[in-house]
């Protein structure tokens, strides 16, 4: 997520109060100090609950809503896709029956058929590509009302969720955007091997279709339909403050990376530190991946869940690659397709800001800034996320409008 990132930070942070101790503490130096601001607001909130809930009764809701929460339960069809290093991807494929052709097929018609030819189209398969630290599962709720609408990939970024640890980052390869844009090829290659395909990413995922698009113009030119860019940036991630004052972002980013580095050195010890501090953990995660003050319990915990679920040491592998991305080069690449844009105002992660730059690249994309949202904005306010979405496959021509329902344009359209 945090692409100087949320996700990494806050695993980061809630690793470090409860695995470091004293020893590990001296050899941060002024990292505890620098990574507490980080966490004051929320560990203060903590305290508060504290006060009001007791630890077992705070633990048995949490196991309550893993038990009773239906958030990443959806499976596909599975599949594993291999990377130019041999590291397999796995993916799982939502089939569709097509729809019978009958002859209207419009504006968005004719784009298809200019696109692939004047022979019925191989389906339309949209590739959802998730954010640090997530998964596959991160796109539950999309996943539930696109179900039978149109043939959807989802599917895990190396290291993450089900696929394997990244091959070349076992051998002390640094991982970089660049490498996760190769990882989509072979995703796409694998998994939708013709016919056109829309990409939908989410911060992470976002630059790793524009590393796609920079890679491989040609793909995007000749079968790329339709784009949606949720909660992402193309580059300037170093200059993100999350919401802190400018000493204390000053100093976590001086820190973070060899914090991390320490901290992935330890993973066994970290990990044990991480269950420790469950607390501290969901309230920096609450802070840092929604906007809004009544998240549903269980949604904030399936967050949780996903978040918990990526090793310290893999966090710490994929954080450097966040301020060295630069994508801004790439997105002329999506000028020919509709595009949308999507961010929640109060992102502190990827801030809307950032979204507004890539419509400042892209003028006739759809942007929306949607309000009361942060970094999770696709589990916060989901109906919305799905309308666009839903709209944007429409105007595309993957679905015609009669078979997207409550889902299409008859949507409140927050933002521009």
């Amino acid at each position: 997520m945090s692409e100087s990132s949320a996700e990494a930070v806050v695993a980061a942070t809630a690793n470090v109060a409860g695995a470091a101790g004293a020893a590990n503490w001296r050899r941060a130096g002024i990292a505890g100090a620098a990574i507490g601001v980080l966490a004051a607001g929320a560990a203060a909130g903590v305290a508060v609950e504290r006060l009001t809930v007791g630890r077992g009764m705070r633990k048995k809701a949490r196991l309550a809503l893993d038990a009773t929460g239906p958030y990443g339960s959806l499976r596909g069809t599975p599949g594993r896709a291999v990377a130019d290093d041999g590291t397999e991807l796995y993916y799982e494929i939502d089939e569709v029956e097509a729809a019978p052709t009958t002859g209207d097929e419009g504006a968005s018609g004719s784009r298809r058929r200019r696109l692939f030819g004047r022979k019925a189209p191989a389906p339309v398969t949209v590739v959802f590509s998730h954010g640090y630290c997530l998964g596959q599962d991160s796109w539950h709720f999309q996943r539930a009302a696109l179900r039978g609408l149109v043939r959807a990939v989802y599917w895990d970024q190396r290291s993450h969720g089900r696929s394997e640890r990244g091959r070349a980052q076992a051998d002390g390869v640094p991982v970089g955007i660049d490498q996760l844009g190769r990882d989509l090829k072979a995703v796409i290659d694998a998994a939708a091997p013709e016919g056109p395909v829309v990409l939908a990413g989410h911060s992470m995922g976002g630059m790793t279709m524009m590393a796609l698009a920079d890679q491989y113009p040609a793909l995007i030119r000749d079968r790329v339909a339709a784009v949606a860019l949720i909660g992402t940036s193309s580059g300037k991630l170093g200059e993100v403050n999350f919401g802190l004052p400018v000493a204390g972002v000053n100093a976590v980013r001086r820190v973070l990376p060899g914090v991390l580095k320490a901290l992935g050195s330890q993973a066994e010890l970290v990990e044990k530190g991480r269950r420790a501090t469950a607390d501290l953990f969901a309230g920096l995660i609450k802070r840092y991946s929604f906007g809004s003050k009544d998240v549903d319990p269980a949604v904030a915990r399936f967050a949780e869940r996903l978040i918990e679920a990526t090793p310290i040491d893999v966090v710490a592998e994929f954080y450097p690659a966040f301020t060295e991305h630069d994508k801004s080069g790439a997105l002329p690449g999506f000028r020919d397709v509709p595009v949308l844009i999507l961010a929640g105002d109060k992102d502190l992660v990827t801030p809307s800001s950032h979204s507004e730059a890539i419509a400042d690249v892209l003028p006739d994309a759809e942007l929306v800034i949607v309000p009361d949202a942060g970094h999770l904005v696709m589990l916060e306010h989901p109906e919305t996320v799905t309308d666009r979405l839903a709209d944007l496959l429409v105007r595309s021509g993957t679905v015609p409008a009669a078979n997207v329902g409550g889902h299409g344009s008859t949507a409140q359209q927050p933002g521009r």
